[in-house]
């Protein structure tokens, strides 16, 4: 409705006149031949679009056939920027993105002008990037004027208000009733005020419970236990032709570990994943798989639901109308209802269900599995917040092994035991416990890849200086850009400078066991310098290239 796709049943919507709007769907439609024909259809101009493409990592002349999810994503982003709009909305603009595409995203939202309204459910991404919240909730729309670090304690608060709300109301309601039912006075009287007071409980109350959201009933079985050792990878190695995914590289997994793996999309997490559950056979090395393992896997691009299916056939492959959970045969629609799906979405296809209901449907499936080891690809794509904390209670819950492929780096901190990251040029690394853990213990460990394919790219580009008119033909810089350039030319070793001294203090091992909030302080630091950094050398490449040119004129 804010964008104007959809009309209200009331109220109004008004656009103050000149003021550009730029809607960022959840699932970006890409069109036209090349990336720069995408991001140039709204009206960008070329050198915008060609910058804000390779900003996020994208080459301008690629086609438009045969994008990842991630790089359909970035591409709209990139889209979205490259237009230099008003006011940007954003609908889970995070989901398929790698963590370092976040961190661009994150940079370019705090460079921008535009008021950005986000949908998100990605909690670190949030928490850097707004200083509002609205919360959607039964209903109805509460605000927070601070930003999402200040989310939860506020929203807790409200529920308690609402149940203690519901709580008084109900006790009311029931001294009115018997007052009006039993009491010697309310028969001889029969108060129509009170009556009708009553009356208006009942409904307030009624209305109150028809909107408390009704919760999601996620539980996971571990079946019989396996051996201690589940996966035990030895030396192992692969590649495609000339192309490294990993060098050689060992681990072990036990019984009860939660592995996150993590890295640029095209890393080859996935390729690890397969390698480690056997269905990919090494270049070198062994894996031996541990003994008795039942296995779950939900993978990322829910290539296992068929979109031609309606959701009973996916929720009973054997036919019928049981659903076999764990082991115990349970009807197709309760356990469809346990998921928050509607009795009249059963007889529809696969292919009508949101992004979000296919997550949860493919969770349906997995969960039903009696697994003791359970192989969870990108798993919080498209689901919100109260999904997300069901999930991740089950998750730290379940007694059983957890191997989980993520981007979103909140979701990792709260479950991993250990983390193993790829660059995506061969190298690998495991630590103990999660995202932070890790780039505090590995704070260099991504800096190569950042510009490989798939990974953050920042490519200077300059826009084309618009020639001056030939009766004011300029000799060299004006006063007011030759200033600039002086002060970029001094501002630049100094950023680089408070650069390193971040990189450097993140070096120490003990900081985040020590400090975590002086942690999470010198990312921010160190993401707006490196931001700023790269404003200013493309700024000063302008500003170099505008005056070699009055010079050679």
């Amino acid at each position: 409705m804010l964008a104007g796709r959809t009309e209200a049943d009331g109220g109004d919507r008004f656009l103050t006149p000149g003021k550009r709007v730029v809607f960022v769907a959840q699932e970006p439609a890409i069109s036209g031949e090349t990336l720069l024909d995408f991001a140039t259809a709204g009206g960008a101009a070329t050198h915008e679009a060609e910058a804000a493409l390779q900003d996020f990592g994208l080459e301008p002349g690629r086609s438009t056939q045969g994008l990842s999810g991630g790089e359909g994503r970035r591409a709209a982003l990139a889209r979205a920027f490259a237009e230099k709009p008003d006011v940007l909305l954003l609908d889970e603009p995070t989901n398929h993105l790698d963590i370092f595409a976040i961190e661009t995203l994150e940079a370019e939202l705090r460079a921008s002008r535009a008021a950005a309204l986000i949908v998100s459910h990605d909690r670190a991404f949030l928490e850097r990037t707004t200083n509002r919240c609205f919360w959607l909730e039964d209903r109805r729309i509460f605000r927070l004027d601070k930003g999402f670090a200040h989310f939860e304690p506020w929203a807790d608060k409200i529920a308690a208000d609402q149940a203690e709300t519901l709580r008084r109301l109900s006790k009311a309601i029931e001294r009115e009733t018997y007052w009006f039912y039993r009491s010697i006075t309310a028969q001889r009287t029969r108060n129509e005020g009170r009556a009708r007071e009553l009356a208006a409980m009942r409904r307030q109350k009624a209305e109150m419970i028809r909107d408390i959201s009704r919760p999601l009933s996620l539980t996971a079985e571990s079946g019989a236990a396996s051996g201690q050792r589940v996966i035990e990878a030895k030396g192992i190695s692969k590649a495609f032709g000339e192309r490294v995914i990993l060098k050689t590289f060992s681990t072990r997994v036990q019984r009860g570990d939660r592995v996150a793996i993590v890295g640029p999309n095209g890393a080859g997490k996935t390729t690890l994943v397969k390698l480690l559950l056997g269905e990919l056979a090494p270049d070198e090395g062994t894996v031996k798989l541990g003994t008795n393992l039942q296995v779950a896997y939900v993978d990322q691009a829910r290539a296992q639901l068929n979109p031609a299916e309606t959701l009973w056939e996916a929720l009973t492959p054997s036919g019928g109308d049981q659903v076999l959970v764990r082991g115990q045969p349970r009807h197709v629609a309760a356990y469809a209802r346990d998921f928050l799906f509607q009795d009249s979405q059963l007889r529809q296809p696969v292919a009508s269900l949101s992004g979000g209901e296919r997550n949860r449907l493919l969770l349906a499936r997995a969960l039903a599995q009696t697994a003791n080891l359970l192989v969870l690809d990108e798993p919080t794509n498209d689901l919100d917040m109260d999904t997300l904390d069901l999930l991740e209670d089950l998750l730290a819950d379940y007694d059983g092994t957890l191997i989980l492929v993520s981007h979103d780096r909140d979701f990792i901190d709260r479950l991993a035991t250990s983390t193993i990251a790829l660059d995506g040029r061969g190298a690998i690394v495991e630590t103990p416990g999660g995202w932070k853990d890790f780039v505090s213990q590995n704070p260099h460990f991504f800096d190569q890849a950042r510009g490989s394919p798939g990974a953050v790219v920042r490519k200077p580009v300059a826009p084309k200086a618009a020639p001056e008119p030939a009766a004011k033909k300029a000799v060299k810089l004006s006063f007011k850009d030759q200033h600039r350039l002086e002060t970029l030319d001094a501002l630049m070793p100094k950023l680089a400078g408070e650069i390193a001294a971040l990189e450097k203090r993140l070096e120490d091992p003990g900081l985040y066991a020590r400090d975590p909030a002086a942690f999470d302080r010198i990312m921010k630091s160190l993401d707006t310098a490196r931001a700023t950094l790269a404003g200013s050398e493309d700024e000063w490449l302008a500003l170099e290239e505008k005056r070699e040119a009055l010079g050679a004129a």
